[in-house]
């Protein structure tokens, strides 16, 4: 009888280890499934790239008109000319420029103004020139040189290049009934609005010998002028 009981006691220990395996076996192998299940899924779908941010940053355009390529300067002028002993009167021109490089150009210019009368002719009522005389015509020939590059702002959304300039040269002054040997400095300030369009404002000294009243000294006629000239 108690043999009987071992024997019995054995068989079922030997099936409980048996079963635990067995149980044991499947969940690995069940988990080991889902895992590779899981890993599949994924390699299927894809992994989507990490996801890179962008900055909206809102940017504001501005024109600077520039200088065309172009090295011919072509322009008109108006202002007025002081005619020592003669006083001061209008004048008009003409000027002509060719830009060696961003720095240095040669200008030609031409201009007229009308003399007045000299106080010595307001007081004696002799008149010491001809009407025709009193034109007072001159034509330079000058070197120009730019400094100071800059733009000139109008507002926020408008800047426009400019640039002082001075001038120096020589010329021919028709005026008295003679030609005289004309020395020619002064100096300006361009602003360019557009790429084929610039402003300028003069102020030159045109200085020359006369012997008008009766005695030869060096006269300066100072002129300023606004002037308005196209590239081509």
């Amino acid at each position: 009888m108690e043999r009987r009981i071992r024997v019995l006691l054995l068989i079922a220990a030997l099936t409980a280890l048996s079963g635990c395996a067995s149980v044991r076996n499947w969940f690995h192998h069940g988990s080991k499934a889902s895992s590779t299940a899981a890993a599949d899924q994924s390699q299927d779908q894809g992994t989507p790239p990490p996801r890179v941010i962008e900055p909206e940053v809102a940017r504001r355009t501005v024109k600077v008109p520039r200088i065309r390529s172009t090295n011919w300067e072509l322009g008109a002028q108006y202002g007025a000319l002081s005619i020592e002993d003669f006083g001061t009167h209008y004048s008009y021109g003409a000027t002509l420029a060719y830009h060696v490089s961003e720095d240095f150009f040669f200008q030609a210019e031409v201009g007229r103004s009308t003399a007045g009368e000299t106080s010595f002719e307001t007081l004696s009522q002799i008149q010491l020139l001809s009407p025709s005389e009193r034109h007072f015509t001159y034509y330079d020939l000058c070197l120009g040189y730019n400094f100071l590059p800059g733009e000139a702002f109008v507002g926020r959304g408008l800047a426009m290049t400019s640039a002082f300039y001075l001038l120096g040269g020589a010329g021919g002054t028709d005026f008295a009934g003679d030609t005289k040997f004309t020395v020619n400095v002064g100096g300006g300030y361009r602003v360019v609005p557009a790429n084929w369009l610039a402003m300028h404002v003069t102020v030159q000294d045109h200085i020359f010998q006369t012997s008008v009243l009766g005695y030869t000294k060096l006269t300066n006629n100072l002129e300023a002028l606004f002037g308005v000239t196209v590239f081509f």
